[in-house]
């Protein structure tokens, strides 16, 4: 058994952090199952990059945030179709939608519609900028919420200018606090017996990440300045290039400064009492930094991280994706899975990352092809006839 068997979610959502979070929960035992467009599904599925197989090619970007769901295709602008999607709502235990503000309303599916018919309903609208305040109706993307929510100003090396991270951290996040939303209202629908709606703003969510930088502000009014890989309160916390051209990331605290001093044949500031000391560190960081650096030089990254490693100085080497996903420790840990796929033969995937004892591990299962479960859920959950069933597809409703 898995920790979410007898969770039933309606995912209305698309693109990136809501399907990233309801596949979480899927993973975890939840039935969701997802709704999508007739002919066109979500968007993503026409995003790059292509996977080509003997059956079509398939989205590697949809494949990534949509596994071990079931697809529905329902047209939500059909009077027959929204009657679909509240008969739906109707047995749910979660709704998870990420339209615009207001949109949902006019198909009467908002959370006043559907909370009138199931009263334990779990709704979470996942906007960008909140149901409320000045930028209620604004759009935004990824990089937008990373943009303005101070992120990006976070981002890059000393003296250059704004950087976005590598991967897309205001949706990925996001999809996180979803999931993290979703759980935390089914467990007080636990205690109370009734549902709830929960208001997220993508914004919000980059905003309270800000964390250590909030933090500084409000304690010294500083506005923390760009530093690329070093910690503006920690000394070592940085990346250093190594002799053979190679990266390592090296974060230590006071006790960690002496036995790194040593192996790098700076015996004269490990026994400097002053350096010893963080506070220190800081107010000469221009100095221990550029001696760090050199000391690193003159060792190969390997060798480096070796001799960290047998002294118990937090270190790591900066690996590229490929090398990440080749490493013994990733595949010791069973973190790339793979998984059959009808039009693309097999595709490789990342297991969502919990181990349990006491309940099942989370399961991994293929992406649904779209609609490809739209006659079963309303045979199965609707009790429709096939004749019921061709006659909304004739009507364009499904």
């Amino acid at each position: 058994m898995r920790p979410l068997e007898g969770i039933t979610i309606l995912d209305l959502s698309r693109v990136l952090a809501c399907p990233f979070a309801s596949m979480i929960l899927a993973e975890l035992g939840a039935e969701v199952i997802k709704v999508e467009q007739p002919g066109t599904g979500d968007e993503t599925r026409s995003f790059e990059p292509k996977m080509q197989g003997e059956g079509g090619d398939v989205s590697a970007y949809y494949l990534a945030f949509n596994r071990s769901k079931r697809s529905v295709t329902v047209n939500l602008r059909s009077e027959q179709g929204q009657a679909v999607v509240r008969q739906l709502a109707a047995q749910a235990d979660v709704v998870l939608e990420n339209f615009p503000v207001g949109n949902l309303r006019k198909y009467g599916l908002d959370y006043p519609s559907l909370s009138a018919i199931n009263d334990q309903l779990v709704y979470v609208s996942c906007t960008g900028f909140g149901m409320t305040g000045p930028y209620a109706q604004r759009k935004g993307y990824d990089t937008v919420f990373q943009a303005m929510a101070g992120i990006m100003s976070l981002t890059g090396e000393r003296g250059g200018g704004p950087v976005k991270p590598g991967l897309p951290v205001a949706d990925l996040s996001s999809g996180l606090w979803v999931a993290i939303a979703v759980l935390t209202a089914l467990t007080g629908r636990a205690k109370s017996g009734k549902g709830s709606h929960v208001d997220f703003s993508m914004f919000d969510g980059q905003v309270g990440l800000l964390s250590l930088a909030a933090a500084r502000w409000f304690a010294l009014g500083e506005v923390p300045e760009r530093l690329g890989t070093e910690h503006p309160g920690r000394i070592p916390s940085a990346a250093f290039v190594c002799g053979d051209g190679k990266w390592v990331q090296i974060t230590g605290s006071d006790q960690h400064w002496a036995p790194l001093c040593n192996l790098l044949g700076l015996e004269a500031w490990a026994a400097d009492a002053a350096l010893a000391k963080n506070a220190e560190r800081l107010a000469r960081r221009e100095e221990v930094m550029a001696g760090l650096q050199a000391a690193i030089a003159r060792l190969d990254r390997d060798e480096l991280c070796r001799r960290c490693d047998a002294v118990g100085v937090p270190a790591g080497p900066i690996l590229q994706v490929d090398e990440v996903l080749s490493n013994a420790h990733v595949a010791a840990r069973g973190m790339v899975v793979e998984y059959p796929h009808p039009q693309i033969g097999s595709f490789r995937g990342l297991r969502i990352p919990f181990r349990f004892d006491g309940f099942d591990d989370p399961e991994v299962q293929r992406p649904p092809l779209l609609g490809e479960h739209t006659d079963e859920v309303l045979r199965e959950r609707l009790a429709m006839s096939v004749d019921e069933i061709q006659r909304l597809r004739a009507d364009g409703a499904i």
